[in-house]
């Protein structure tokens, strides 16, 4: 029996190696584990910092099909996890059916405005004090900064303006089918203290889902940021997420447990 895949999508601003934990644990318990970088994403922090051209011009067309055809090229339809941007992604992936279940953490919104207030927009290079204050506010600022050396990269301009940041309009793939009731399970995860996207926002999409009849389900961390799956706090949502797993029948080896 082929273990079951796990293909993990991270966020904007932050790098693929923010995965090496998860990847770490969910490969101790028998998943196949999959963190592949965006496309055309350098394969060190420290490329990606030399070159942040290469990814200012990255749409969410481009990043959802490359994801697409990650999921959809397994034998075995594999869980998505996803993280911020990620989040968005692997909700429209499990609406279009790709996938056996999805989690989206501190998912960026689908279907409404964008998490941070108006007249404060993204930036498109996030320095040590905006990471501090977006997303590691919940953790000392040593930590901070260790977390903004390890795993921070330049974003994407053009992702940004298609995720409706300056009041622009939102891009096609900002949405999911909330009303899929063949879909797999789905677990929505928000931090208490996430000041990129707030738990209201999370709380709001949650709320979306209502109507299905298929499986949705909300867990939220107090205490947590946005910085959730990669700082020091991390095991805790990643063990939540694989006991969920097991609850919805997807075990990648019951020897493990």
């Amino acid at each position: 029996m082929n273990p079951t895949p796990v293909v993990f999508i991270h966020g904007a601003w932050l790098h693929a190696s923010s995965w090496e934990s998860w990847n770490e644990r969910f490969s101790s318990f028998g998943f196949a584990v999959c963190a592949p970088g965006w496309p055309g994403e350098p394969a060190t922090v420290g490329e990606a910092r030399r070159h942040p051209e290469t990814l200012h011009e990255l749409g969410l067309e481009a990043l959802t099909n490359h994801y697409a055809r990650i999921v959809r090229s397994f034998d075995t339809p594999p869980v998505i996890v996803g993280h911020s941007v990620g989040g968005l992604i692997a909700q429209h992936l499990l609406g279009t059916n790709a996938g056996r279940a999805a989690v989206a953490i501190a998912p960026t919104p689908v279907d409404h405005a964008t998490a941070l207030a108006p007249g404060q927009p993204w930036p498109v290079s996030m320095d040590a004090g905006r990471f501090r204050r977006l997303f590691a506010n919940a953790v000392t600022e040593q930590e901070s900064a260790e977390l903004f050396e390890r795993h921070v990269v330049p974003g994407s301009r053009r992702l940004l303006a298609e995720l409706g940041d300056g009041g622009a309009v939102r891009h096609p793939r900002a949405v999911v089918d909330h009303g899929n009731t063949g879909r797999g399970p789905l677990l929505l995860i928000s931090g208490q203290e996430d000041r990129l996207v707030p738990d209201h926002v999370t709380r709001a999409v949650y709320k979306l889902y209502g109507d299905s009849t298929a499986t949705s389900n909300l867990k939220q961390f107090p205490d947590r940021a946005h910085s959730l799956v990669l700082d020091s706090g991390w095991r805790a949502v990643a063990d939540y997420v694989l006991v969920w797993l097991a609850e919805q029948g997807v075990r990648a080896d019951p020897s493990k447990w």
